[in-house]
């Protein structure tokens, strides 16, 4: 009985059953995190919002949203063993994740290095009182999410050109896709926040 019962511990779809449930548990800690930067939002800015430019965040919203269409293709062709199909649409992925996290550095926050110290701060700085602390720490958290999304997906990528996943043995992929279009979901809601809702208004303090 125990022999079989490790057996039954050592199934690929027994793995796959916990792994999932511990993911779940994770996001679930994460959305206390996110929603908690959403509240601040709300109860420091009220019916307010920096003036920002509106363009640039919504090419690169376009880019994240985007990159979610691939990130499913890349999962439905692993699950019928198009390897092509599955590798390409990673690359893509981690691309348009890549141009949206670069658009955030350079464009958003004005990312640069003068004198050989770090300055941001193209249209709001982080010491722009209320207005500057939770702009950062929203779009900051994100990045930070969105950058190890791009790295997570390279290494699904390198590990799937050499073979490694299948369509029965794919639980890698799915846990990337699933945590990849979890951070898009975050910035549908981060998004009008802070660039669509309230009235626009000076950010100096």
């Amino acid at each position: 009985m125990a022999a079989g019962t490790d057996t039954l511990h050592d199934s690929y779809q027994w793995q796959t059953r916990t792994n999932r449930l511990g993911f779940w548990l994770f996001f679930l800690s994460e959305v206390f995190i996110f929603g908690g930067l959403l509240v601040a939002r709300f109860f420091l800015w009220g019916g307010t919002r920096p003036d920002l430019p509106q363009i640039p965040p919504l090419l690169l919203t376009v880019a994240l949203l985007l990159s979610s269409f691939f990130m499913f293709r890349a999962e439905m062709a692993i699950a019928t063993d198009d390897r092509k199909t599955f590798t390409r649409s990673l690359l893509l992925t981690a691309v348009l994740g890549s141009i949206f996290f670069l658009g955030v550095m350079f464009v958003e926050w004005g990312f640069t290095v003068e004198n050989g110290q770090l300055v941001l701060g193209n249209h709001i700085k982080p010491t722009d009182g209320v207005y500057g602390a939770v702009f950062y720490g929203m779009t900051g958290l994100h990045a930070l999410h969105v950058i190890s999304g791009v790295i997570g997906i390279l290494l699904v990528w390198n590990l799937g050109r050499k073979g490694h996943f299948s369509a029965e043995r794919h639980w890698g992929v799915e846990a990337t896709a699933i945590y990849w279009h979890y951070v898009d979901l975050v910035w549908v809601f981060f998004y009008p926040a802070l660039y669509l809702i309230g009235t626009a208004v000076g950010h100096g303090h």
